[in-house]
């Protein structure tokens, strides 16, 4: 795996990696939390335990790989809505774990813009009256920003599609729950974002960790300002699970369940 590098700025890795933007337009907190670098990056943290969004010394995995102990194949949602967004997921903790690595697994390319995903994330995930017309607008200039920020970074004019080859990507590869009831679930995500320039240029990764909460509405999950900011006050009890890649043994130890794909 390969450091992630200060150049790679945390407010772009957010705003491609997930919905934290619309969250943050949601609770007024900042709920990225990480090390800049590390297993890779990352930024804010819950309202008591935020971390500096300045990059930091990145994390290097270990060359062996220790088994994690917990393993989930999230289901999948029933169908797909009319933004392309897997939706309908069962009404369990799984479902709701499910509902939120969807939120935060994106792809930016030639083809998409940050734009395009962040207003997709938007409108399939958020829950109605949380929406308006001003935070989507809010989102969408702020996406705005960070394709601006992606198409300096690849050399190409702004508002110009990225190089042959180039993307961002973000993957939730664990997650951890930090309580759960029927109708709510606060939980933290573990993803692995990944950007490549060009053709020819290397893959640079970084982690996020992202802490979210899920409300059952209207026959699906939804990501709500009332239930993050529940799921930020249960927080406040634990500590914040160590930002680790799969393999590593501090994995298990910080308690994340790695994510397998669903058949």
């Amino acid at each position: 795996m390969s450091r992630a590098t200060g150049a790679w700025g945390t407010r772009a890795k957010w705003a491609v990696g997930g919905l934290g933007a619309a969250v943050v337009l949601l609770t007024g907190y900042a709920l990225l939390s990480g090390d800049g670098g590390g297993p890779a990056g990352g930024t804010g943290g819950n309202a008591a335990a935020s971390s500096s969004a300045t990059p930091s010394p990145g994390y290097q995995a270990p060359e062996g790989w220790t088994e994690p102990d917990r393993w989930a194949a999230l289901p999948r949602g029933a169908r797909t809505d009319g933004h392309g967004s897997n939706i309908g997921f069962p009404h369990t903790t799984e479902g709701a774990a499910a509902m939120l690595a969807a939120t935060n697994s994106t792809a930016v390319d030639s083809n998409r813009t940050t734009v395009d995903e962040q207003l997709r994330l938007y409108y399939s995930y958020v829950g109605k009256s949380d929406q308006s017309d001003q935070a989507a607008e809010r989102i969408e200039l702020a996406a705005g920003d960070t394709d601006k920020s992606l198409a300096r970074e690849m050399s190409v004019p702004a508002g110009q599609p990225l190089p042959p080859g180039a993307y961002v990507r973000s993957t939730v590869v664990g997650y951890k729950v930090i309580k759960a009831s029927a109708d709510q679930a606060g939980v933290w995500l573990l993803s692995r974002v990944t950007q490549k320039n060009g053709e020819t240029a290397k893959e640079a990764a970084s982690y996020t960790r992202t802490l979210v909460g899920a409300q059952w509405e209207n026959g699906d999950w939804k990501l709500t300002a009332a239930a993050t900011t529940q799921a930020q006050q249960d927080a406040q009890a634990q500590s914040e699970p160590k930002m680790v890649a799969p393999g590593d043994a501090a994995f298990n130890a910080a308690g994340w369940t790695a994510i397998r794909e669903a058949s």
